[in-house]
């Protein structure tokens, strides 16, 4: 029995539901609209770049989530899954998950992107385990801190390291799939790593590494 890890966001669903999230907030009105898009489109720039100030971008991104009870953001995300996660499910996605599940592997999805705004895709997707980057909670609401370290770019293995600690497993034969650069730190831990509908940088280095391309679009 194998590792089988995923990245979320433009890997197994098709698009990234950390941006989503933002335009559904500004779609709904439940944010100011000209500069929470202004910021979202930014910061997601950024991201794509491999420029992001992770703790500035969580700043922003929590600040919603800590001026609203918790029972209105569990109503907003599953207006959510329904309006933009639903569209961007990918079955040939799907298809992959289940064939690593048919070999018995132990499934992780792994990703910077916060565990709010992430467990329910995941429990979606029916996989068990998920690494996502956590929001500070204090008596049932979020504070609009981070809690620990964020599961990005290094700190994808970091966080990675500590789950093993606590689960029975080895990256020996271990697969990764991802599109992005920014997880090329994991990427160049696994035993196998995939390029799935890779960013330009990650293409490159796919190729020169002799990775396997992959496409889940379509």
């Amino acid at each position: 029995m194998a590792l089988a890890i995923f990245d979320l966001d433009n890997t197994l669903i098709g698009g990234d539901s950390d941006h989503l999230w933002g335009e559904f907030l500004v779609r709904h009105g439940h944010v100011d609209k000209d500069f929470y898009r202004r910021e979202n489109d930014r910061f997601y720039a950024q991201y794509v770049a491999g420029t992001l100030d992770i703790e500035e971008w969580l700043s922003f991104q929590f600040a919603p989530l800590a001026a609203q009870d918790m029972a209105t953001l569990k109503r907003w995300h599953q207006q959510f899954m329904l309006e933009e996660i639903q569209p961007i499910m990918l079955p040939k996605a799907e298809e992959l998950i289940e064939s690593h599940r048919t070999k018995g592997d132990t499934l992780l999805v792994i990703t910077a992107t916060n565990h709010f705004i992430t467990a329910p895709i995941v429990e979606r997707l029916g996989i068990p385990h998920l690494i996502a980057t956590i929001p500070e909670q204090l008596n049932g609401a979020f504070t609009g801190q981070v809690d620990g370290l964020p599961s990005y770019q290094q700190g994808k293995i970091t966080r990675l390291e500590a789950w093993l600690k606590e689960h029975p497993l080895s990256m020996e034969g271990s697969t990764f799939y991802s599109d992005s650069h920014n997880d090329l730190p994991l990427l160049k831990q696994v035993e196998f790593a995939v390029a799935v509908d890779p960013d330009e940088i990650l293409r490159e280095t796919a190729q020169q590494h002799n990775w396997p391309i992959l496409s889940l679009r379509g």
